[in-house]
């Protein structure tokens, strides 16, 4: 194996990612004639072929796809190790989060512009939903979570907590009358979110006389997404429960209003998790410290 493999292994990510032979040249700041023969040069000591190519196209191979996964893989462990053993460098490399829908669209995403111009190295890749993720399985460095937590092999740390709201649109109030009470509840409809993994309902809480009620309203329809809850909030189908970041938008503009506004709705915790290793790759490490800032702010 020759000692410059690395540089080869480089320079055939960048042919992939790039799609052009030219386009990694310029890229690398490399002679067209040095990214062909780092190719070869790599394809020969691997003895299989990665990419095929013709004058006017080219297409990687099942083979290089496999190889191109990996080693984008091990290059980004390598990254990581010498940026754990070197502080002075700045975190580089790929990031890959889950968020919840509710919190990427509330909070994540309006403040991302401010991550990506203190870490421009870091590229980010963001997966949202509302279904529980496997960390380890899909390569998912670190995955943000709201509500209690159950108990997990990760590391978790607490961020902060998110308040809550719960509302109506103005059609389905029209229709159905206002609840006055939490006793009132009983005779609505509203749209529940259930998990996706355990399939549980979602109880709705609240402080009464400052103790925590739950209360699960008869549901009109059931989700397992929170957009998919708003909409059909926003629908009139039903009373909604759901972050308050995520309801103030339409609480503004009068498309839903506020209901049982003197039982406070119980706020959720919002925590991140990661897998348990030794080392926290820098990525990670600047991500939750920059998220915790997030939530301290908002507390205050």
């Amino acid at each position: 194996m020759r000692s410059n493999m690395i540089e080869y292994i480089t320079i055939f990510i960048q042919v992939v990612e790039q799609g052009s032979f030219t386009k990694a040249a310029d890229m690398l700041q490399l002679h067209r004639p040095a990214v062909s023969k780092a190719i070869q040069y790599l394809e020969d000591d691997l003895g299989v072929k990665l990419i095929h190519r013709t004058t006017r196209k080219l297409s990687i191979t099942p083979e290089g796809d496999e190889f191109y996964q990996r080693a984008r893989q091990v290059l980004a462990e390598v990254d990581n190790m010498l940026a754990v053993f070197s502080p002075t460098l700045p975190p580089r490399g790929r990031l890959k989060l889950d968020v919840p829908l509710a919190l990427a669209h509330a909070i994540l995403i309006p403040h991302l512009m401010a991550f990506q111009s203190r870490y421009p190295d870091i590229e980010l890749v963001l997966v949202s939903s509302d279904k529980k993720t496997d960390l380890i399985t899909e390569g998912v460095d670190c995955v943000v979570r709201l509500g209690e937590l159950q108990d997990s092999s990760f590391i978790a740390r607490r961020l902060g907590e998110i308040k809550m709201a719960t509302c109506a649109a103005p059609s389905y109030l029209q229709r159905h009358g206002r609840p006055k009470t939490l006793a009132e509840l009983e005779r609505h409809r509203a749209v529940n979110f259930f998990s996706d993994h355990s399939r549980e309902v979602m109880e709705w809480k609240f402080i009464e006389d400052g103790v925590t009620v739950s209360r699960r309203p008869a549901s009109s329809i059931l989700v397992d997404n929170s957009d998919i809850l708003l909409s059909c909030g926003l629908a009139g189908l039903g009373i909604i429960q759901a972050t308050r970041n995520a309801l103030a938008p339409h609480i503004a503009s009068g498309e839903l209003e506020e209901i049982l506004t003197q039982y406070p709705s119980v706020s959720k915790p919002v925590s991140v998790m990661y897998p348990d290793r030794r080392y926290l790759s820098p990525q990670v490490r600047v991500f939750i410290d920059w998220l915790s800032e997030i939530f301290a702010r908002q507390s205050t």
